[in-house]
């Protein structure tokens, strides 16, 4: 009887320290929704091929290339709240990495049709 009741002692026991320990980090807690949406300081604006970047604040530099890693936009000291470009004919989306006053950068993939 108390060889029973000890092995069920130690099968519990056992189940609850097997269920609280964590074997791995569990990493970072997921972000919220309202966390990962934060919204950009700027605005892209797509008419055909012309593509015009609008911001809040100056753009400082602002380099675009294509898929193949082709750069066809490379402007350093822009000084601007808005700027924009044509894309080549042949792309159907681009690359582009924007720099604004302060040193923040951000980075888009563009589509177009």
């Amino acid at each position: 009887m108390y060889l029973t009741i000890r092995k069920c002692t130690a099968v519990v026991v056992f189940a609850f320290v097997a269920s609280v320990s964590v074997a791995q980090d569990p990493g970072p807690k997921a972000k919220s929704a309202t966390e990962t949406s934060s919204t950009k300081p700027f605005r892209i604006l797509t008419n055909g091929q012309r593509i015009t970047i609008q911001s809040n604040k100056n753009i400082s530099n602002l380099i675009v290339w294509t898929a193949s890693g082709d750069r066809f936009v490379e402007q350093n000291n822009v000084q601007a709240p808005s700027y924009n470009f044509v894309i080549p004919s042949k792309e159907k989306y681009v690359f582009m990495m924007l720099q604004l006053e302060g040193g923040k950068r951000y980075t888009e993939k563009i589509g177009v049709r």
